[in-house]
């Protein structure tokens, strides 16, 4: 059993916030450059804040898990998130939004031509959920996978978040850099761009290489990929964390002079510092300096009413979700009380991998999940959802059992003019969900289009469920 003790778990909490905003502030100036800084401390007047979308899309979150609650958000939700509340049109932002305009669910919406989908705007924003969950890391990463997807797809900056999230969670109760780092590898692919940058950091700092050749190291190795991407950004937050030796000056400024997405690496590494150690670990001045307040840029405040004026409050609604979040994904094992915080070996060696991460990072960036209460559906492209005139595609589907029984299912095709469908079959079986059989039912279509496509296209598997009332529907978008 782990416990967290409540008067600890609330200072961290608000520690993460003011780390955050410390290296937000000081590293936003330098942001884009990509040569190495020399930087000291802060560039900015005291008392000032600047604004970061780092922490704005986590304002927006916020919402959307008070809102909606944990049990049911996910990439959908955050998705009209995105259009409703977050003007940004930057990069993978930007992409994510065009691509959902024009009916591409997530992770579609971030896979489909997207040259930014190994970039940091997701890893950038995860600790919102491992705030509201606590030294649980695979409820952090489940809600990691859900974000990161809509603007990512299952591109190396979803890996990225999915490997912070779980450091951070981790945090909570684990302060070992080493450990955390491990922790955070183990729920990624071990061939992934992500988990070699990480690897190749690791190396250099266990040879004794000096922090300066480490970095020039990591940005040789992820020159294919380019400026800007997660893999080499999320490595220097770590060089900051392990070169530092502890120190949060000294592991803020080394992060921040590796150069290239600075407020990003200077963000993260101060959040995650007053995770593990708390307030006490945040130097005076510089939490002085900026003070408690947050100031937004990537919001729109005209119309997300209530967004938190202050690291305090925004502390205080995020700890008010833990207890639910906990029990929305099944955490027996973390308890809140007014006793010492501590936790046997036992559940941190669960922290390590799984298979709950494994199925994460196996979903495809080319497929999107419907609930339809007595069963989840999975619609999986074959191939980019482009069709010419008299082109095929297949897509599958994917069914799983999710209410006890076997179920008779009867499909039907809404299908634009010209276009035809032709393999699968129009009735399925959906067996129960036993010890010996895991209740699911797969079918493949090919989708023809006719002579004429429109621009956009959507074909629509109806999916009836005898004696069921919820009728689930797949869209299948395809782009002339």
């Amino acid at each position: 059993m782990i416990n967290l003790n409540r008067e600890v778990l609330r200072d961290k909490i608000h520690a993460c916030w003011i780390g955050k905003n410390i290296g937000g502030t000081m590293g936003t100036p330098y942001e884009g450059q990509q040569q190495l800084n020399d930087i000291q401390g802060f560039s900015t007047p005291e008392g000032v804040v600047l604004p970061n979308d780092d922490l704005d899309l986590q304002l927006v979150w916020l919402h959307a898990m008070e809102k909606y609650g944990p049990y049911n958000l996910n990439a959908k939700i955050l998705g009209e998130c995105w259009i409703n509340y977050i003007p940004p049109h930057w990069n993978e932002y930007g992409i994510c939004k065009n691509n959902m305009r024009v009916g591409l669910l997530p992770p579609l919406s971030g896979e489909y031509e997207n040259t930014w989908k190994h970039s940091n705007g997701a890893w950038i924003r995860t600790e919102v959920w491992a705030c509201m969950a606590p030294a649980a890391p695979d409820a952090a990463i489940r809600y990691a996978r859900e974000d990161a997807c809509v603007d990512h797809g299952a591109g190396e900056g979803t890996y990225a978040a999915i490997f912070v999230a779980a450091m951070e969670s981790a945090a909570f109760v684990v302060s070992d850099i080493r450990r955390l780092i491990e922790i955070g590898l183990s729920k990624i692919p071990a061939n992934c761009r992500m988990t070699q940058s990480i690897r190749l950091l690791l190396d250099c700092y266990d040879n004794g290489v000096d922090w300066k050749d480490a970095r020039n190291r990591l940005v040789e190795d992820s020159a294919d990929l380019g400026w800007f991407e997660a893999p080499a950004n999320v490595a220097f937050a770590m060089l900051g964390m392990l070169y530092g030796g502890g120190d949060f000056k000294k592991s803020m400024i080394l992060a921040i002079n590796c150069g290239d997405d600075t407020d990003c690496t200077g963000a993260t590494l101060g959040s995650l510092f007053g995770i593990m150690y708390g307030s006490s670990c945040i130097p005076k001045d510089w939490a002085a300096h900026i003070g408690d307040s947050i100031t937004t840029v990537a919001v729109d405040r005209g119309s997300l009413w209530g967004i938190p004026p202050t690291c305090s409050a925004l502390s205080e609604r995020v700890y008010n979700m833990i207890d639910v979040t906990l029990k929305a994904n099944n955490v027996a094992n973390v308890r809140i009380s007014d006793d010492p915080t501590s936790a046997d070996s036992a559940d941190l060696d669960r922290f390590v991998g799984g298979e709950y991460a494994k199925l994460l990072c196996a979903k495809s960036g080319l497929s999107y999940d419907a609930d339809f209460i007595w069963g989840n559906a999975v619609l999986q492209y074959a191939n980019t959802p482009n069709i010419a005139p008299g082109a095929s595609i297949d897509v599958t589907v994917t069914v799983r059992n999710a209410i006890p029984g076997p179920k008779h299912l009867h499909l039907r095709w809404l299908l634009p003019d010209g276009f035809t469908v032709s393999g699968g079959r129009q009735d399925l079986y959906l067996p129960d969900r036993t010890m010996h059989n895991a209740g699911v039912a797969e079918v493949t279509f090919t989708i023809t289009a006719g002579e004429k496509v429109d621009y956009v296209n959507r074909p629509v598997l109806e999916v009836v469920c005898d004696g069921r009332p919820t009728v689930g529907y797949l869209p299948v978008v395809l782009f002339g």
